[in-house]
C-alpha cells in the first residue's frame, strides 16, 4: 500500500481556532463586540491597522519637517537662510542629515554657527 505517499501530497493547514485566536488577541483592549464576535472585530482590526500604517507614515513627515523648521530656525538666527546653508555645506563637501543639523542647531547652537 502507498498510504505514506497520499499523506505526504497533502499538507494540513493550521486550524481556524489560531486565526480567530491571533484576531482576538489583537482586539482585546477594544469595548463591546468588537472583542468578542470574530466578523466585527475582524473589520475593526483591519481599520486600526489601516490607520497604524498611515500613521507611521505621518510619523515620518512630521520629523523631516520638524528638523527643517529646527535648521530654518537656527539658520535665522545667524541671520542666514536654509538654502545658504545647504548650499555652502556642498561647495564644502560637508555631509549631514537632516536629523543631524538640527540636533546640532538645538542642542549645540555654537557648533551649529560655525557651519
Amino acid at each position: 500500500m502507498l498510504i505514506t505517499r497520499v499523506v505526504c501530497n497533502r499538507a494540513t493547514k493550521p486550524d481556524n481556532f489560531w486565526k480567530r485566536r491571533r484576531v482576538f488577541k489583537l482586539t482585546a483592549h477594544y469595548y463591546g463586540r468588537k472583542r468578542n464576535c470574530y466578523s466585527i472585530a475582524i473589520k475593526y482590526l483591519h481599520r486600526a491597522l489601516a490607520y497604524v500604517r498611515k500613521s507611521r507614515q505621518l510619523k515620518k513627515r512630521d520629523a523631516i519637517e520638524l528638523w527643517q523648521q529646527r535648521i530654518s530656525a537656527g539658520c535665522r538666527e545667524l541671520g542666514s537662510s536654509y538654502e545658504v546653508l545647504v548650499r555652502g555645506m556642498a561647495r564644502c563637501q560637508i555631509a549631514l542629515d537632516k536629523k543631524t543639523l538640527a540636533n546640532l542647531a538645538i542642542w549645540e547652537p555654537r557648533t551649529f554657527s560655525s557651519h
